[in-house]
Protein backbone atom coordinates (compact mmCIF):
# COMPACT_ATOMS: atom_id res chain seq x y z
CA UNK A 1 0.00 0.00 0.00
CA UNK A 2 1.26 3.58 -1.41
CA UNK A 3 0.95 5.97 2.09
CA UNK A 4 -0.36 9.25 1.09
CA UNK A 5 -1.34 11.43 4.12
CA UNK A 6 -5.55 12.75 4.23
CA UNK A 7 -6.45 15.44 5.18
CA UNK A 8 -9.83 17.64 5.07
CA UNK A 9 -8.84 19.54 2.29
CA UNK A 10 -6.26 18.92 -0.50
CA UNK A 11 -4.48 21.19 -2.33
CA UNK A 12 -2.49 21.75 -5.49
CA UNK A 13 0.89 20.24 -4.30
CA UNK A 14 -1.73 17.21 -3.34
CA UNK A 15 -2.64 16.65 -6.91
CA UNK A 16 0.78 16.65 -8.18
CA UNK A 17 2.05 14.20 -5.53
CA UNK A 18 -1.28 11.80 -5.43
CA UNK A 19 -0.61 11.58 -9.85
CA UNK A 20 3.33 11.22 -8.94
CA UNK A 21 2.47 8.34 -6.30
CA UNK A 22 -0.08 6.61 -9.43
CA UNK A 23 2.10 6.61 -11.77
CA UNK A 24 5.15 5.06 -9.11
CA UNK A 25 6.49 1.51 -9.50
CA UNK A 26 4.30 0.66 -6.31
CA UNK A 27 1.31 2.79 -8.29
CA UNK A 28 -1.62 1.83 -10.42
CA UNK A 29 -0.75 -0.61 -12.78
CA UNK A 30 -3.47 1.34 -15.28
CA UNK A 31 -1.91 4.54 -14.76
CA UNK A 32 1.35 3.26 -15.11
CA UNK A 33 0.41 2.27 -18.62
CA UNK A 34 -0.67 5.09 -19.90
CA UNK A 35 0.97 7.51 -22.49
CA UNK A 36 0.00 10.77 -24.03
CA UNK A 37 -1.48 8.95 -26.99
CA UNK A 38 -3.93 6.50 -25.04
CA UNK A 39 -5.34 9.77 -22.86
CA UNK A 40 -5.14 11.88 -25.34
CA UNK A 41 -9.10 11.71 -26.02
CA UNK A 42 -9.57 11.70 -22.17
CA UNK A 43 -7.97 15.23 -22.52
CA UNK A 44 -10.55 16.20 -24.79
CA UNK A 45 -13.98 14.60 -23.63
CA UNK A 46 -13.14 16.21 -20.27
CA UNK A 47 -12.77 20.05 -21.72
CA UNK A 48 -16.09 18.98 -23.54
CA UNK A 49 -17.71 17.90 -20.33
CA UNK A 50 -16.61 21.41 -18.55
CA UNK A 51 -17.96 23.39 -21.61
CA UNK A 52 -21.94 21.40 -21.29
CA UNK A 53 -21.15 22.50 -17.24
CA UNK A 54 -20.71 25.79 -18.48
CA UNK A 55 -23.34 25.86 -21.02
CA UNK A 56 -25.47 24.34 -18.22
CA UNK A 57 -24.36 27.24 -15.78
CA UNK A 58 -24.09 24.28 -13.10
CA UNK A 59 -21.37 25.70 -10.70
CA UNK A 60 -21.17 22.58 -8.71
CA UNK A 61 -20.64 20.42 -11.90
CA UNK A 62 -17.96 23.00 -13.29
CA UNK A 63 -16.21 22.44 -10.16
CA UNK A 64 -15.74 18.38 -10.66
CA UNK A 65 -14.96 19.02 -13.97
CA UNK A 66 -12.81 22.01 -13.35
CA UNK A 67 -10.66 19.14 -11.53
CA UNK A 68 -10.74 16.63 -14.29
CA UNK A 69 -8.99 18.44 -17.07
CA UNK A 70 -6.65 19.97 -14.32
CA UNK A 71 -5.90 16.40 -13.73
CA UNK A 72 -5.28 15.71 -17.13
CA UNK A 73 -3.19 18.34 -17.07
CA UNK A 74 -1.03 17.29 -14.85
CA UNK A 75 -0.48 13.59 -15.69
CA UNK A 76 0.25 14.66 -19.01
CA UNK A 77 2.64 17.05 -17.35
CA UNK A 78 4.12 14.43 -15.09
CA UNK A 79 4.73 11.66 -17.90
CA UNK A 80 7.15 14.80 -18.79
CA UNK A 81 8.77 14.73 -16.11
CA UNK A 82 9.65 10.63 -16.65
CA UNK A 83 10.56 11.75 -19.52
CA UNK A 84 13.34 14.67 -18.44
CA UNK A 85 12.12 16.98 -20.89
CA UNK A 86 9.44 19.60 -18.62
CA UNK A 87 7.89 19.45 -15.49
CA UNK A 88 4.44 20.99 -14.18
CA UNK A 89 6.24 23.96 -12.69
CA UNK A 90 7.45 24.40 -16.46
CA UNK A 91 4.40 24.32 -17.78
CA UNK A 92 3.14 26.92 -14.95
CA UNK A 93 5.99 29.15 -15.15
CA UNK A 94 5.74 29.28 -19.61
CA UNK A 95 2.20 30.63 -19.37
CA UNK A 96 2.84 33.67 -16.53
CA UNK A 97 5.96 34.56 -18.48
CA UNK A 98 3.14 34.45 -21.57
CA UNK A 99 0.69 36.25 -20.05
CA UNK A 100 2.81 39.09 -19.24
CA UNK A 101 4.52 39.18 -22.78
CA UNK A 102 1.09 39.24 -24.16
CA UNK A 103 -0.65 41.89 -21.48
CA UNK A 104 1.59 44.68 -21.98
CA UNK A 105 -0.95 47.59 -21.65
CA UNK A 106 -1.54 45.91 -17.94
CA UNK A 107 1.93 45.16 -17.13
CA UNK A 108 3.87 47.44 -19.49
CA UNK A 109 3.81 50.60 -20.95
CA UNK A 110 1.10 49.68 -23.59
CA UNK A 111 -2.42 51.52 -24.26
CA UNK A 112 -5.64 49.10 -24.81
CA UNK A 113 -8.94 50.57 -24.46
CA UNK A 114 -11.60 48.12 -25.35
CA UNK A 115 -11.60 44.44 -25.81
CA UNK A 116 -11.41 44.22 -29.78
CA UNK A 117 -8.03 45.89 -29.31
CA UNK A 118 -6.43 43.86 -27.05
CA UNK A 119 -7.72 41.01 -29.16
CA UNK A 120 -5.72 42.35 -32.33
CA UNK A 121 -2.73 43.49 -29.91
CA UNK A 122 -2.78 39.40 -28.63
CA UNK A 123 -2.76 38.34 -32.46
CA UNK A 124 0.22 40.61 -33.39
CA UNK A 125 2.32 39.29 -30.19
CA UNK A 126 1.33 35.77 -30.93
CA UNK A 127 2.75 35.64 -34.32
CA UNK A 128 5.87 38.11 -33.41
CA UNK A 129 6.54 35.64 -30.68
CA UNK A 130 6.05 32.17 -32.70
CA UNK A 131 7.65 33.85 -35.76
CA UNK A 132 5.22 33.84 -37.61
CA UNK A 133 5.78 36.23 -40.75
CA UNK A 134 3.27 35.86 -43.36
CA UNK A 135 -0.71 35.07 -42.93
CA UNK A 136 0.18 31.59 -44.01
CA UNK A 137 2.13 30.70 -41.29
CA UNK A 138 -0.09 32.32 -39.10
CA UNK A 139 -3.16 29.55 -40.54
CA UNK A 140 -0.95 26.47 -40.81
CA UNK A 141 -0.21 26.99 -36.79
CA UNK A 142 -4.21 26.65 -36.19
CA UNK A 143 -4.43 23.17 -34.74
CA UNK A 144 -5.88 20.64 -36.68
CA UNK A 145 -7.01 19.06 -34.39
CA UNK A 146 -9.59 21.27 -33.87
CA UNK A 147 -13.38 20.55 -34.28
CA UNK A 148 -13.54 21.40 -38.31
CA UNK A 149 -15.85 24.46 -38.14
CA UNK A 150 -14.03 26.05 -35.54
CA UNK A 151 -10.83 25.39 -37.61
CA UNK A 152 -12.70 26.72 -40.89
CA UNK A 153 -13.77 30.06 -38.88
CA UNK A 154 -10.36 30.76 -37.34
CA UNK A 155 -8.71 30.46 -40.80
CA UNK A 156 -11.35 32.42 -42.00
CA UNK A 157 -10.82 35.68 -40.08
CA UNK A 158 -7.07 35.25 -40.43
CA UNK A 159 -7.66 35.98 -43.97
CA UNK A 160 -9.73 38.59 -43.25
CA UNK A 161 -7.96 40.55 -40.87
CA UNK A 162 -5.21 40.31 -44.04
CA UNK A 163 -8.22 42.10 -46.18
CA UNK A 164 -9.30 38.80 -48.19
CA UNK A 165 -13.08 38.70 -47.43
CA UNK A 166 -16.39 39.74 -49.13
CA UNK A 167 -17.81 43.18 -48.16
CA UNK A 168 -20.74 41.95 -46.56
CA UNK A 169 -23.09 38.68 -45.89
CA UNK A 170 -24.68 39.27 -49.34
CA UNK A 171 -21.68 38.00 -50.90
CA UNK A 172 -20.84 35.41 -48.76
CA UNK A 173 -24.71 34.27 -49.01
CA UNK A 174 -23.82 34.08 -52.71
CA UNK A 175 -20.81 32.02 -52.28
CA UNK A 176 -22.77 29.11 -50.33
CA UNK A 177 -25.41 29.54 -53.02
CA UNK A 178 -22.30 28.91 -55.79
CA UNK A 179 -21.10 26.05 -53.36
CA UNK A 180 -24.38 24.19 -53.23
CA UNK A 181 -24.72 24.26 -56.90
CA UNK A 182 -21.28 22.70 -57.40
CA UNK A 183 -22.37 20.03 -54.73
CA UNK A 184 -25.69 19.02 -56.24
CA UNK A 185 -23.11 18.95 -59.59
CA UNK A 186 -20.97 16.77 -57.97
CA UNK A 187 -23.52 13.93 -56.62
CA UNK A 188 -25.16 13.64 -60.14
CA UNK A 189 -22.11 13.19 -61.68
CA UNK A 190 -20.49 10.82 -58.78
CA UNK A 191 -17.19 12.96 -58.62
CA UNK A 192 -15.97 14.88 -55.99
CA UNK A 193 -18.41 15.18 -53.25
CA UNK A 194 -16.33 15.38 -50.12
CA UNK A 195 -14.56 18.28 -51.23
CA UNK A 196 -17.53 20.20 -52.69
CA UNK A 197 -19.26 19.45 -49.40
CA UNK A 198 -16.35 20.49 -47.87
CA UNK A 199 -17.15 23.58 -49.37
CA UNK A 200 -20.47 23.83 -48.64
CA UNK A 201 -19.21 23.99 -44.93
CA UNK A 202 -16.44 26.03 -45.64
CA UNK A 203 -19.10 28.63 -47.24
CA UNK A 204 -21.46 28.36 -44.43
CA UNK A 205 -19.45 29.01 -41.75
CA UNK A 206 -18.69 32.44 -43.39
CA UNK A 207 -22.05 33.30 -43.37
CA UNK A 208 -21.83 33.03 -40.18
CA UNK A 209 -18.81 35.16 -39.46
CA UNK A 210 -21.16 37.51 -40.72
CA UNK A 211 -23.84 36.85 -38.80
CA UNK A 212 -22.03 36.35 -35.56
CA UNK A 213 -22.89 32.77 -34.99
CA UNK A 214 -20.77 30.59 -34.06
CA UNK A 215 -20.55 27.44 -36.61
CA UNK A 216 -20.34 24.57 -33.65
CA UNK A 217 -23.17 26.13 -31.20
CA UNK A 218 -25.23 26.58 -34.28
CA UNK A 219 -24.73 23.13 -35.33
CA UNK A 220 -25.45 22.08 -31.57
CA UNK A 221 -28.75 23.35 -31.59
CA UNK A 222 -29.60 22.08 -35.12
CA UNK A 223 -28.79 18.59 -33.16
CA UNK A 224 -30.66 18.88 -30.24
CA UNK A 225 -33.84 20.27 -32.33
CA UNK A 226 -33.63 17.59 -34.48
CA UNK A 227 -34.17 14.91 -31.74
CA UNK A 228 -37.16 16.90 -30.67
CA UNK A 229 -38.10 16.57 -33.93
CA UNK A 230 -37.53 12.52 -34.05
CA UNK A 231 -39.05 12.02 -30.35
CA UNK A 232 -42.28 13.89 -32.05
CA UNK A 233 -42.35 11.61 -35.11
CA UNK A 234 -41.99 8.29 -32.88
CA UNK A 235 -44.57 10.14 -30.77
CA UNK A 236 -47.35 10.75 -33.65
CA UNK A 237 -46.47 6.94 -35.16
CA UNK A 238 -48.47 5.62 -31.99
CA UNK A 239 -46.34 2.86 -31.54
CA UNK A 240 -46.04 1.45 -35.21
CA UNK A 241 -42.04 1.06 -36.15
CA UNK A 242 -41.48 3.85 -38.34
CA UNK A 243 -39.95 1.76 -41.06
CA UNK A 244 -43.22 0.79 -41.65
CA UNK A 245 -44.32 4.12 -42.37
CA UNK A 246 -45.12 5.55 -46.00
CA UNK A 247 -42.41 8.05 -47.20
CA UNK A 248 -45.81 10.60 -47.14
CA UNK A 249 -46.85 9.33 -43.60
CA UNK A 250 -43.24 10.18 -42.35
CA UNK A 251 -43.23 13.25 -43.79
CA UNK A 252 -46.64 13.96 -42.52
CA UNK A 253 -44.97 13.59 -38.92
CA UNK A 254 -42.23 15.57 -39.47
CA UNK A 255 -43.89 18.61 -40.80
CA UNK A 256 -46.50 18.47 -38.00
CA UNK A 257 -43.31 18.38 -35.53
CA UNK A 258 -42.36 21.31 -37.18
CA UNK A 259 -45.03 23.38 -36.28
CA UNK A 260 -43.92 23.04 -32.51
Amino acid sequence: MVNFTRKPRYDYADLLEIIRLLRSPEGCPWDKAQTHASIRRGLLEESYEAAEAIDLDDAALLQEELGDVLMQVVFHADIEKDRGRFTMEDVVDGVVKKLLYRHPHVFGSGQEDSPQSVSVSWDKLKRAEKGQKTTGDAMDAVARSLPGLWRAEKLQKKAADAGFDFKDISGALCKLEEEVRELRQAVETGRGVEEELGDVLFAAVKVGRFAGVDPETAIASTCEKFIHRFRAVEDGAQGRPLETLTPEEMTELWNRAKRF
